[in-house]
């Protein structure tokens, strides 16, 4: 049944799958993507017991390949509500395996799903990223390719968007390796900054404390709910993928909470069209299972609505810049595939190479898709 679902599914797709002993799938011509599947026996066995996570899992194997996994992945992405047909997809809730209840967002559950990722070691994070040493999307301006410089540009339009400036009181969610803190403080703020990793609290007070602003960022290791305070700015970067849907109440209205009369919000998200997000958000998947354990991406109905509902913050203004998101991720696995010596080196395996070549060619193809998008939005406490 596998077998036949994936023939149905690329059909009619823009790419060419070539099985092993020669037979040809997919309505792609001579120059369109290619996947090799070199052991299909295995191939569908793995896509009848779990497709959501035995398609990766198969890449990871070595059972198929491809000489450029995201262009590859774009045209399945592209094509993601109508790759099965319509009258199976009624048997999504009978097949999809369901998120494990130990990856539930809970103060020691996030803990524990954050250190599964995050604390994995500086020293990977620091061969495929850029000086700044920032995990999320960067901002383009016309023209330019320079990573680096898009990073200082999206922390730039998120602290705009929370207006911090000389004097604020800034709270960060998500610290990440210290590069918005620091940015922040460059600009005069008074800035508390927390998070669940360790391993970047460690380096983030080092960078900090070399970039010279030990007196105006503190690093905490602490959950969000748990913050104090009153601040005269938030800003959180790409953390409210690893709240939960069962907690975007408390996520919003603690930001609420900490937030003093007047006080502003710069918020970076990414998001799946709200459709998606219901029909998936229940299921785990190999993003799950393997990278983001506990994680959800919102969609932008449900970040507003839920601000709507659950606290008294007013919209202020909304950005989406996905293609940018691509170019980061596109960027990212060049630098990854570069260094791969460097990191093999620090005692990783082939199998971790290849898993995160398909976490990032897999979160490229759905920016390249359009399937995601990356926002960043502006919300203002009422005085």
């Amino acid at each position: 049944m596998a077998e036949q679902l994936f023939r149905y599914a690329v059909r009619n797709l823009p790419v060419r799958v070539a099985l092993a002993g020669g037979e040809r799938l997919g309505a792609g011509g001579p120059g369109a993507p290619l996947m090799r599947i070199l052991d299909p026996a295995a191939f569908f066995h793995r896509l009848g017991a779990d497709s959501k996570i035995g398609f990766g899992e198969s890449f990871v194997a070595g059972e198929w390949d491809s000489p450029e996994p995201a262009e590859l992945l774009t045209p399945f992405a592209e094509r993601l509500a109508d790759l099965v047909p319509a009258p199976l997809q009624a048997l999504r809730r009978w097949v999809d395996a369901p998120k494990p209840g130990a990856e539930r967002n809970t103060t020691t559950g996030s803990r524990r799903n954050i250190e599964r990722h995050y604390d994995l070691s500086n020293d990977v994070f620091a061969a495929f990223l850029d000086e700044t040493m920032t995990y999320s999307s960067a901002m383009f301006t016309p023209g330019s390719d320079d990573l680096a410089d898009a990073q200082r540009t999206k922390m730039d339009r998120v602290l705009d968007l929370a207006g911090v400036g000389a004097g604020t009181r800034l709270l960060e969610i998500g610290t990440g390796w210290g590069s918005l803190a620091i940015r922040a403080a460059e600009r005069g703020a008074q800035v508390t900054t927390v998070t669940l990793s360790a391993e970047q609290q460690e380096l983030a007070e080092k960078r900090i404390a070399a970039a010279g602003f030990t007196d105006r960022v503190d690093v905490q290791l602490r959950d969000y709910r748990h913050a104090e305070g009153g601040h005269d700015a938030i800003v959180s970067v790409e953390m409210i993928e690893a709240v939960g849907s069962e907690y975007w109440p408390e996520y919003f209205a603690a930001l609420d909470r900490l937030l003093v009369p007047g006080g502003r919000i710069g918020l970076q998200a990414i998001t799946m069209p709200h459709d998606r997000m219901l029909a998936s958000r229940r299921s785990h998947t190999w993003i799950h299972k393997y990278i983001f354990p506990g994680g959800e991406i919102p969609s932008l109905q449900a970040i507003e609505g839920t601000v709507r509902e659950h606290t008294g913050l007013r919209g202020t203004g909304r950005h989406s810049f996905g293609p940018d998101y691509a170019a980061t991720l596109r960027t990212w696995r060049d630098a990854f595939q570069q260094r791969w010596d460097d990191i093999a080196a620090l005692g990783f395996s082939e199998r971790f190479r290849r898993t995160w070549e398909f976490y990032l060619a897999y979160s490229e193809a759905g920016f390249r898709a359009g399937y995601l998008d990356v926002w960043q939005l502006g919300f203002r406490k009422p005085a």
